[in-house]
């Protein structure tokens, strides 16, 4: 039943963050010398306070901090990183914690840290989303997973049907590594669905000396709605590397599509002289023989290897997806690379010339991975598909960890996949895609509240009275009041939501405990540019997220275009250790993976927060509870 008591700034007073909780009155916007005294006194003891609550070192404030949002090269030391030397990127972080005396974890905390909404395998190692489609009435997710053990090794092909891609089961693998062009993993591929019925799988193998082929696979039964039996084809590989390419960084072929000549083309990462990431085009007829065409779809000097390549078309006007063979007038292609370099996600968007088989970007200053990001935050290898059953592209993406191997081995299991998003593009910017929860996830929706216009005053926090706040599905509206002169500021993301400025940070502080010992801020960051505009940032600071010092918490984020006839508006979907953060619609996406140790259970709270010093916040949100989603081994012995 949902019930929906609503709450406005009459209601129950708010909590200075600068004192400890007590009774305060809940204030209205208000100008003049009241607004300016408070925020004077918010302000005195506002940096002692957080550092005092703090369980790490906080940057120190600047008032000059560069805009940019820098976000270190997760760099490796002996021991190499798991993966690395069978040529695909890192898949452990052996480097992050030498230096630090691993956490006493408990099992209780082990389990909360398990999503109750979000795919992932009952135990063991997961990666990429593989091949996803829909067949028969089902949602098909394949994905990388090493049946043995919580680290990668092994890769072997995970299998899970859905028929909402909210609740999923369990079926068995659907591919193994049995065959010596997959002897060593049977890695990454992508499904292609033909006009007759029939799938293609390409895939990825690592052959028994390490090289990486492309080989085909393709159901046993098509009329078998779980598509459970697949079958390799018998004269794999069908293709090898070309000349001039290293064997071990060629890989992660795509959904192919069909070009004006009626013949198939497919794209596959690589890199050229160490350095320039590309994307070489295939050309089939029957996807048993492939032609290596003249150039390059694409390349970027600087980028380094590029796997996990997917490329897809937009439609300019429209709220519908797009099959992946459509192209023509009003239609963009998107080109996105998963850097091994970097272990980001970057895409870009542009015009594809089916002639020539070549993409370039619309703006060149923001080519493949040099611009935009998929997701800002630990997200990697993602992949769409495109939903004939309701004409959407939808996105998938892995969500890795940021713990230790041991604490992986402990829990039993390692990695999550994001909720699926909806891709459209943003007609409204003409620069971006906007990625959006599918709305299959609102079957989950319990009991919601609503809270309508709270004022919250410079460097305070307001508790939102919803219980426990650890599955929920937040939809947050901002509006500022400047209630003092603002001036040019050269901030970002970088400092977090300690950092001060004139018109931010604001947002929420999620997975908070009531102390606000743990917390996970998302907030905006709107600044004054040189040029007399506002430049916002949106973020995620996970800097305080746990007290436990063997994980790794950084601050993630991004510009964000915030149109004049727009509030700041933010989704946030909570899932225990998982935060997906997404503003202005879905104009950015930040993903969080956060392990703390008091804000779980019913210990887990929500507030807003604004650490501006020169702004009045008023916001209005509306909370719903979220149900779990049944995720469990496919029941063969019933119908």
């Amino acid at each position: 039943m949902d019930t929906n008591p609503s709450h406005t700034s009459s209601d129950p007073p708010y909590t200075p963050l600068l004192d400890n909780p007590s009774p305060a009155r809940i204030r209205r916007p208000f100008n003049g010398f009241a607004a300016i005294l408070a925020s004077l006194i918010f302000l005195l003891s506002l940096v002692a306070l957080i550092i005092n609550q703090s369980q790490e070192s906080l940057p120190e404030q600047n008032q000059n901090r560069s805009p940019s949002t820098p976000r270190p090269t997760e760099s490796f030391s002996k021991p190499e990183p798991r993966g690395v030397a069978q040529g695909v990127s890192p898949k452990s972080n052996p480097s992050f914690f030498s230096d630090k005396v691993s956490y006493n974890w408990t099992n209780a905390m082990f389990s909360w840290q398990r999503t109750a909404y979000h795919f992932q395998p009952e135990k063991n190692w997961m990666n990429d989303p593989d091949g996803p489609l829909f067949h028969k009435g089902w949602y098909h997710l394949f994905y990388q997973y090493n049946p043995d053990s919580a680290v990668w090794g092994n890769i072997t092909w995970g299998h899970a049907v859905s028929t909402d891609l909210i609740h999923w089961l369990y079926l068995p693998f659907a591919m193994v590594p049995d065959h010596w062009y997959d002897i060593n993993g049977v890695w990454t591929g992508s499904a292609t669905l033909l006009p007759d019925g029939q799938i293609m799988m390409l895939y990825t193998g690592s052959t028994n000396e390490s090289v990486q082929v492309q080989n085909l696979a393709y159901p046993a039964n098509l009329s078998d709605p779980l598509l459970i039996d697949w079958v390799k084809y018998p004269n794999n590989p069908v293709i090898t590397p070309p000349n001039g390419t290293e064997t071990d960084e060629f890989r992660d072929p795509t959904t192919a599509w069909m070009g004006p000549d009626g013949t198939w083309r497919i794209t596959i990462g690589s890199r050229h002289n160490k350095s320039i990431g590309i994307s070489l085009v295939y050309q089939t007829s029957n996807f048993t023989t492939y032609e290596l065409l003249e150039g390059v779809l694409h390349a970027v000097p600087g980028t380094g290897m590029w796997e996990c390549v997917d490329f897809y078309p937009v439609a300019i006007n429209g709220s519908t997806g797009l099959d992946t063979s459509a192209y023509g007038a009003g239609i963009k292609h998107v080109l996105k690379a998963s850097l091994d370099d970097t272990k980001r996600d970057h895409y870009a968007i542009g015009v594809y010339d089916p002639v020539t088989d070549k993409w370039t970007p619309d703006n060149p200053k923001e080519d493949v991975g040099i611009g935009l990001q998929v997701d800002y935050g630990r997200y990697y290898a993602s992949k769409t598909f495109y939903d004939q059953n309701t004409q959407r592209r939808i996105l998938w993406g892995w969500i890795n960890e940021t713990d230790t191997e041991t604490d992986d081995l402990d829990k039993g299991w390692a990695s999550v996949q994001t909720i699926p998003r909806k891709v459209l593009y943003d007609n409204k910017t003409g620069t971006n895609i906007l990625q959006w929860p599918v709305e299959e996830i609102e079957s989950l929706r319990l009991r919601s509240t609503d809270f309508t216009e709270i004022v919250v005053g410079p460097g305070s926090v307001v508790p939102l009275d919803i219980g426990q706040a650890t599955q929920l599905d937040i939809f947050a509206e901002f509006e500022v009041e400047i209630i003092s002169e603002t001036k040019h500021e050269k901030y970002g993301c970088s400092g977090g939501a300690v950092d001060r400025s004139a018109l931010g940070p604001f947002g929420l502080l999620v997975v908070a405990d009531q102390t606000l010992s743990e917390l996970t801020p998302i907030f905006f960051r709107p600044v004054n540019t040189t040029e007399g505009i506002v430049e916002t940032y949106f973020c995620a600071d996970e800097t305080r997220s746990s007290k436990a010092s063997d994980v790794y918490k950084q601050v993630y984020g991004s510009t964000v275009p915030v149109f004049t006839d727009e509030k700041f508006q933010m989704r946030v979907l909570v899932d225990h250790s998982i935060v997906e953060s997404f503003a202005q619609g879905g104009r950015r996406v930040i993903t969080s993976r956060i392990y703390p140790t008091k804000a779980i259970y019913g210990d887990a709270r929500l507030f807003l927060f604004n650490n501006a010093t020169g702004v009045n916040v008023k916001a209005t949100l509306k909370i719903w509870e979220l149900n779990s989603a049944f995720i469990h081994p496919f029941l063969f012995d019933q119908n």
